[in-house]
């Protein structure tokens, strides 16, 4: 059993900068690949990027050159790094994680998700 808070998101100006965080917690378990999602008002949840056990990320298009994660493993926790924000930006972030765990007494993989931290890009 996993949960995953987010924390860092809040109001800034074009051009600012972010970083978010983002912990896992409780019992029985190991994080295998870690990302970032985010969901804009009326759109879809999108991928932001990715990150394997071993480092590998895959950045959506869209922040490539802008943002950065990075993760600790001994510290179950992953972040995010966001510079030269845009308006387009401006969504819920949500951190993602792939958990062999146990849950209900069954181990599998499983996927779990945080609630989700408000970024906000305006002038």
């Amino acid at each position: 059993q996993v949960q995953l808070v987010e924390s860092g998101g809040g109001l800034v100006q074009p051009g600012g900068s972010l970083r978010l965080s983002c912990a896992a917690s409780g019992s029985d378990f190991s994080i295998n690949g870690m990302g970032w999602y985010r969901q804009a008002p009326g759109k879809q949840r999108e991928l932001v990027v990715h990150i394997t056990n071993g480092g590998t990320t895959n950045y959506a298009d869209s922040v490539k050159g802008r943002f950065t994660i990075t993760r600790d493993n001994a510290k179950n926790s992953v972040y995010l790094q966001m510079n030269s924000l845009e308006p387009e930006d401006t969504a819920v972030y949500y951190c993602n994680a792939d958990s062999f765990s146990r849950r209900g007494g069954a181990w599998a993989h499983y996927d779990y998700w945080g609630q989700g931290t408000q970024v906000t890009v305006s002038s």
